[in-house]
């Protein structure tokens, strides 16, 4: 009969006053096949609190995830060994300093709105990196040694995040035993989060790859884009999270948010929505085109090279939602004339080399928003092929084909795009 080495892990910090959880692990001896035969009797026992998970990597072995936070670790004691850094390894990096460094050009400031989900409500931690959003979301929990990835292998493509389940139940037991699950196996995404108790935690910083997903071939999904903010939120894709979940009771859910819209990652689902079962995701198309060219949200079940279905039917009006911008209200007695809302089509000679024009960057900035950003430095006020080739990403978004879709705006098209009046 197999034997098993047996042993707990702790997510403790070594100073009560810092947010830092690293993981202790005690070892206690070995045991034989009748106990684990136990063990797993008891963990599929409805009225147990106790979670069976097996080892995605070593044969045999397996955890059992506690509400009281600890990991009771198995793995038999002829199981060969597992190294966590691979496949997808990375550089480590100076936890220590106050932000992390890239090349690129200095940050740029974030707008400022309020309301739910706002910038004004994230908190977020400066200074912040070479991107515009922030390496940390204020107040979180830090699992780990935050060494989970590196840099990303495509940052000229847009920015995205993906959207796990744990499959395990929720609440601030769990948080804690799933994250030392999570370490244990090597498969850390940035970010964890628990709708029942709003906790949020990260493994690693939004700014660098995590390690959730699995390849594409020799395409490393997790270091696809700007960024590749990746969130495991405690629950199970068949019964989706969302449902009677309420973000205004969530403030740590809404600080999340808007990190992800810091960064740039625009309120769409490229992909569809999620879908509600595993069938349907299996039948899906897993788009590298959408994948590698579009930024938004997408669910674990829409990345080439995976075979997880999650997250489940989640609501698409809670995830990601919308920010709520509060503005004041004029008087009914002395009403302001206003403009109309969106800009006037310039007409189709006015795309042409050299032309310079703020009307340009509006264009260029709504195309990013919509998920059709083809930009390597950003929209700017020139017309360029950049310009174009997002345009005729936006075409094909709308169905055009052929000569409709060649880059160049036209007016049914332009006043689809909705973009802000140039003032």
């Amino acid at each position: 009969m197999t034997e098993y080495h047996v042993a707990i892990d702790h997510l403790a910090s070594p100073d009560p006053d810092t947010p830092q959880q690293r993981v202790e692990t005690t070892y206690l001896g070995f045991v034989d096949q009748a106990h684990v035969d136990q063990v797993k009797a008891i963990a599929k026992l409805k009225s147990t609190p106790r979670v069976l998970k097996e080892h995605p990597h070593i044969e045999g072995a397996f955890v059992v995830l506690r509400d009281d936070g600890d990991l009771d670790v198995y793995v038999p004691v002829d199981a060969s060994e597992y190294r966590v850094y691979e496949p997808d390894p990375g550089p480590k990096y100076d936890t220590t300093m106050p932000t992390i460094e890239a090349d690129g050009p200095p940050p740029v400031p974030m707008p400022t709105v309020t309301g739910p989900g706002a910038n004004d409500e994230m908190g977020v931690d400066l200074p912040r990196g070479a991107t515009t959003g922030p390496a940390y979301i204020s107040g979180v929990v830090k699992f780990g040694d935050q060494v989970i990835g590196g840099a990303m292998d495509h940052p000229e493509n847009p920015p995205r995040a993906v959207w796990h389940t744990t499959e395990s139940p929720q609440g601030a037991g769990y948080f804690t035993s799933v994250a030392a699950y999570l370490i244990r196996i090597g498969s850390e995404p940035q970010v964890i989060y628990d709708p029942a108790s709003d906790s949020l935690g990260q493994f690693g910083p939004l700014t660098q790859s995590a390690r959730a997903l699995q390849n594409d071939g020799a395409r490393r999904t997790n270091r696809e884009g700007r960024v590749c903010i990746q969130v495991e939120v405690l629950g199970k894709a068949s019964s989706p999270w969302t449902k009677g979940f309420d973000p205004a009771a969530k403030p740590n859910f809404r600080k999340l948010l808007a990190a992800a819209r810091a960064h740039g990652v625009p309120d769409v689902w490229p992909a569809g929505k999620p879908l509600a079962t595993a069938a349907a995701v299996a039948k899906a198309t897993r788009s590298r085109t959408v994948w590698q060219g579009q930024g938004g949200h997408f669910g674990h079940g829409n990345v080439p090279g995976n075979s997880h279905w999650d997250p489940g039917a989640i609501d698409t009006d809670i995830v990601p939602g919308k920010v709520v911008v509060e503005t004041k209200p004029t008087s009914p007695s002395t009403p302001k004339p206003t403009p109309a809302q969106y800009q006037p089509f310039p007409g189709s000679n006015f795309f042409h080399a050299g032309r310079h024009s703020p009307i340009i960057t509006a264009m260029g900035r709504r195309l990013v928003a919509v998920g059709c950003g083809r930009y390597s430095t950003g929209p700017g006020p020139n017309w360029t092929n950049a310009d174009r080739e997002s345009y005729r990403a936006w075409q094909k978004k709308l169905g055009y084909t052929g000569a409709d879709a060649d880059g160049y705006p036209g007016a049914k098209s332009w006043a689809a795009l909705k973009i802000p009046r140039v003032s």
